[in-house]
């Protein structure tokens, strides 16, 4: 009986506070009335990045090492958690259009990576023109952000620059004696601007083009381009051509019979590529990112560090070896965003067209930032900010990228 008592005065107690609490019942109906007006500023809190990569087709060997970067990317940033959005655009332009609508449209983020290639990449710059939406591309043209007119305002990239890497070609191939020079590369906008800037440092060095040639990602052959490129008999060969259907050009100019340079894009820059090259590759050269022989690197040099950094958590991650420069351009990326978007934030909400339009400044006013390739220093009219630093040359030598000092 006791304990029934108990449990009895309990309940009384329990009704009588129930009933003293009815007269706050206005108070807790404001409470809640707060939480509810307050939930769209905690949704707003979270900041949303997208990424346009080429997980599938011809160059899904440089997507898939920078999707495999975003596990490593921070999740919160600021104070904030980061939310990554990765869409395939299966090296496809009109499939890149489509995703970048569909992230800022539907998914509406705050920044866009991507995409991998640059054919994508400058189809994407009006989307996010029209979108306002803040774009880092991963792909090598300087047509991405040149010139920083009203739509490239919104476009930044971090791989070094076709021009900065055809004018190490052309120093190089000059030192080694060359007069004349070839080229041939993909029926696209890399091959057409890279081929642009190759010309224009060959005639500088006083290097004269005899040959030009295209060829697409999905060719099964070059012959017939490179037999017209052997009757001209050059000194050296460029290839204009990114992820693993450069090796074709290579190849055939070594079953040919071919002794003379071969000079490659800096978009050849993983093991897939060595991989397919094979031997056919040995001796062969390019300007690459820093990230590929950064164990080699002078202990001065501004990139090693981070870049030994960031190639201990990916292969940490995905096994010793399998590093590549388009994980870097990925990694670098989020550096960007790391380092612009706590100044943003205290401008406006994520989620906002101000914070995004304050994101873009802030990517714009970076300073002195290193990462894994050279220190970047923007402006209004320089939307990559890397310099001279941020590009090695590299001899392929027994499938192994080897650092060729100056």
């Amino acid at each position: 009986m006791p304990r029934f008592e108990s449990l009895e005065r309990g309940t009384r107690r329990a009704r009588a506070s129930s009933v003293r609490a009815t007269p706050s019942r206005r108070g807790l109906g404001r409470l809640a009335a707060a939480l509810c007006a307050a939930l769209p500023t905690i949704a707003l809190a979270q900041v949303k990045i997208g990424l346009v990569l080429s997980l599938t087709g011809p160059a899904a060997s440089l997507g898939i090492p920078a999707r495999d970067t975003v596990a490593l990317l921070p999740k919160q940033i600021g104070g904030q958690s980061v939310e990554y959005i990765v869409l395939d655009d299966a090296s496809d332009t009109t499939q890149a259009v489509q995703d970048t609508k569909k992230l800022i449209s539907e998914n509406h983020v705050d920044a866009i990576i991507g995409s991998s290639i640059t054919p994508n990449s400058l189809s994407m710059i009006d989307v996010v023109a029209d979108g306002e939406t803040p774009m880092i591309s991963l792909a090598s043209s300087a047509k991405i952000i040149e010139p920083v007119d009203a739509k490239r305002h919104w476009v930044f990239k971090t791989p070094q620059t076709d021009a900065m890497m055809a004018s190490a070609i052309a120093a190089h191939a000059s030192a080694h004696g060359v007069k004349t020079m070839a080229f041939i590369g993909q029926a696209d906008a890399l091959g057409e601007t890279f081929y642009t800037e190759v010309a224009k440092f060959a005639q500088l060095h006083h290097i004269d083009m005899v040959a030009s040639e295209r060829f697409n990602r999905t060719d099964p052959s070059v012959t017939g381009q490179v037999l017209k490129i052997l009757a001209t008999h050059p000194d050296a060969v460029v290839v204009g051509a990114a992820g693993t259907p450069a090796a074709l050009p290579p190849k055939t100019l070594r079953e040919r019979g071919y002794k003379g340079l071969i000079y490659h894009n800096h978009g050849v820059g993983n093991n897939d590529f060595l991989r397919v090259c094979g031997a056919d590759c040995n001796g062969t050269f390019l300007p690459a990112s820093p990230v590929l022989v950064a164990a080699q690197l002078p202990m001065d040099h501004p990139a090693k560090r981070l870049a030994l950094d960031y190639i201990a958590r990916f292969e940490a991650l995905r096994g010793a070896g399998s590093v590549s420069a388009f994980g870097s351009y990925t990694w670098d990326a989020g550096m960007l965003l790391g380092n612009a978007i706590p100044i943003a934030l205290k401008q406006a909400a994520p989620g906002t067209p101000e914070f995004r339009r304050a994101l873009r400044n802030a990517l714009e006013a970076t300073r002195g930032l290193a990462d894994t390739n050279g220190v970047v220093n923007m402006s209004a009219t320089d939307h990559l900010g890397l310099d001279q630093r941020a590009r090695v040359m590299v001899e392929i030598r027994n499938g192994k990228w080897v650092y060729q000092p100056n």
